[in-house]
């Protein structure tokens, strides 16, 4: 998160990482479902629907339903890497929300996932030279995408390097039948249409 922006500011989350890896993850995962930019649309606090919550101070959340043990789940998963010096990993992650293991899917939860399966992408068991740079990547974890096709929702999650704090600025809808794939900001609460092309 950049310091010099309103964290608050739906126009500053279209400049940070998190949005650029939401754009790059429906470029991946999902180009048929972009749709042309449209000019943002004011929403409400009520525009916010189940499974989707907002938290004061956290952002956007999902409260799941899920029924018994959901084992086994491997989500498609990107890792991108950002900057040389002191680089920030990002995952998108296209799968069940249920696959984070559980019920409310929050910063917390999302970035705890991602840093699981980061580490699980770098970290090779037969070469344990590689264990220390693995674990310095997944403490550099800063933004994570989670996007669930069959749900029809997503969540964005970012980690500010500098205080640790995590939040969920972004919440996404889905809808398969034509509408796109819409992302909701905490501030203003303004829905931008996102296109895999911007």
């Amino acid at each position: 998160m950049d310091a010099a922006g309103d964290p608050h500011d739906p126009h500053e989350v279209t400049a940070r990482p998190v949005w650029r890896l939401l754009v790059r993850g429906i470029g991946l995962f999902l180009p048929e479902w972009g749709a042309p930019p449209q000019a943002p649309v004011p929403v409400d606090r009520s525009a916010v629907a189940p499974p989707v919550y907002l938290d004061p101070r956290t952002g956007f959340g999902l409260q799941l339903r899920l029924r018994g043990r959901l084992r086994g789940l491997q989500p498609d998963r990107e890792v991108y890497v950002r900057g040389r010096q002191s680089p920030g990993y990002g995952i998108v992650i296209a799968g069940p929300a249920a696959a984070v293991g559980s019920r409310v899917v929050d910063a917390a939860a999302l970035v705890r996932y991602a840093r699981r399966l980061v580490f699980a992408e770098l970290y090779d068991p037969a070469d344990a030279a590689g264990m220390p740079a693995a674990v310095r990547a997944v403490r550099s974890v800063e933004a994570a995408v989670l996007l669930d096709r069959a749900g029809g929702v997503g969540l964005c999650a970012e980690v500010d390097r500098a205080t640790g704090e995590l939040r969920c600025p972004l919440a996404v809808r889905l809808d398969g039948t034509g509408g796109g794939v819409r992302a909701y900001a905490v501030g203003g609460r303004l829905a931008h249409s996102v296109n895999s092309h911007s």
